[in-house]
């Protein structure tokens, strides 16, 4: 008798342990994914800030190369002069 409560308290026990396996497994695929979306979205949000300071840097080269260069309105005023 003793050994049949053993045996099927161990059967028990095997059973919570793999029921808890497979919801750990889900849970750190799920943060994974979590985690690979989030990065992404970083690299995303990167990408665009990058491209807007690129814009702004060819527009200031730009007015450099033009001398269209407005510096606090001073070559205006120069000009007027």
């Amino acid at each position: 008798m003793k050994r049949s409560a053993i045996l099927i308290m161990a059967a028990i026990f095997s059973l919570s342990i793999y029921s808890c396996r497979e919801t750990t497994q889900q849970k750190t695929e799920e943060a994974a994914e979590a985690i690979g979306e989030d990065i992404e979205a970083g690299a995303k949000k990167a990408g665009e800030k990058i491209k807007e300071g690129a814009e702004k840097v060819e527009q200031e080269i730009d007015e450099e190369i033009h001398e269209t260069d407005d510096v606090n309105g001073e070559e205006a005023n120069d000009d007027a002069a």
